[in-house]
């Protein structure tokens, strides 16, 4: 059985476990100790704070070393670490590494890392950085696979949602702790009060339905 190293456990590497675990490979994810993923109810990030994460029936669990990663696969489940020294990713040895960090450039994704290096979204070269780039822009191309060059630049543009872009993601004004006041899947109304920052309330700056959120406590800077 093929050993895949998956780097990061967000909503799209998460959506690209799901496939792989279908498909019959054995996997490990990695993520931040706090990570930062918003749409938390389809990632396997929250693993890492909860213990467990559930998405579409298959179960990923928070492990502390190789001995909780071999229990984990034993259970059929997908592990979930945190590996900011890289000790899991030596004493797993893959045969395929996928960077699904979505960062928008490459941290530390080197083709040299396993017999083949997959990365998602812009920010690599194919060819230098790894041996294939997955095209992560909306669109016709959305999936691709390119075997030289790079994937489309970042636009930083948030996707138009019936004539919505930037107005659909609430930045932080301002540093503090987070905290929630409502929930992924609710609805709400331009003006309503959707979390704090410290004591500061974040507004929605338009009606709709919020499709993800950040944990309560993680720490906001101003962007």
């Amino acid at each position: 059985m093929k050993k895949i190293y998956i780097r990061g456990a967000g909503d799209l590497a998460t959506g690209i476990a799901c496939r792989l675990y279908e498909s019959g490979f054995q996997l490990l994810m990695t993520d931040l100790k706090v990570p930062t993923t918003v749409r938390r109810t389809v990632a396997f990030s929250p693993a890492i704070y909860e213990q467990k994460a559930v998405v579409e029936g298959k179960t990923a669990a928070y492990c502390c070393s190789m001995k909780e990663v071999q229990e984990s696969l034993l259970r059929k489940e997908i592990p979930v670490v945190v590996d900011m020294e890289q000790t899991f990713f030596h004493a797993y040895q893959p045969d395929i590494v996928v960077d699904a960090i979505i960062a928008k450039k490459n941290i530390a994704t080197r083709i040299t890392d396993a017999g083949i290096v997959i990365a998602v979204g812009p920010g690599f070269t194919a060819g230098k950085d790894c041996h294939c780039v997955i095209e992560s822009m909306r669109g016709h191309n959305l999936g691709r696979c390119i075997y030289t060059g790079q994937a489309e630049p970042n636009t930083g543009i948030p996707g138009n949602i019936e004539g919505f872009t930037y107005e659909r993601i609430i930045r932080a004004e301002n540093e503090g702790t987070f905290k929630g006041a409502v929930t992924i899947g609710e609805k709400v109304t331009t003006g309503q009060v959707v979390a704090y920052v410290g004591e500061k309330p974040v507004l929605a700056s338009v009606n709709g339905i919020v499709r993800g959120l950040l944990q309560d406590g993680l720490w906001c800077i101003r962007t």
